[in-house]
């Protein structure tokens, strides 16, 4: 039986190791797509003058089941897909499952830069909007 030091570095080199073998165009590909998402999310806040996303969901508690909804939506296949490529990354090279890696592995893929390329999209359409107004 392995000890908790023991997992906690297997995991780490399992992680790190992703970066090569089959199924790497994920590491660029779910990111690249999720921060187009959030740059698209980021247009639909400035039209319809919502405050930033981040920023009102910290702000904001009341709001905060729904935005948390309405990124899931925007999000949740995208979150899904790297998942599933991820179990099917394990099954290949590590020959089992570990659920943990996985979850930590989709949510650096898909929501994290989600999260931040919407919140700068924000910032930028906002500062953009403000100085081309006469």
């Amino acid at each position: 039986m392995l000890s908790v030091k023991e997992l906690l570095l297997r995991g780490l080199e399992e992680l790190l190791g992703r970066g090569d073998g089959p199924l790497q165009f994920r590491l660029i590909l779910q990111p690249l797509v999720a921060s187009f998402i959030a740059i698209c999310a980021a247009r639909r806040d400035l039209r319809e003058r919502k405050r930033p996303f981040v920023w009102a969901f910290v702000r904001e508690p009341s709001q905060r089941r729904q935005m948390f909804l309405e990124a899931w939506r925007e999000i949740g296949r995208l979150f899904l897909v790297g998942v599933a490529l991820d179990i099917i990354y394990q099954l290949i090279v590590l020959r089992g499952l570990r659920p943990l890696e996985t979850l930590i592995v989709a949510t650096t893929l898909a929501v994290l830069p989600y999260l931040l390329v919407r919140g700068l999209a924000n910032r930028i359409m906002a500062w953009w909007s403000r100085r081309s107004e006469p």
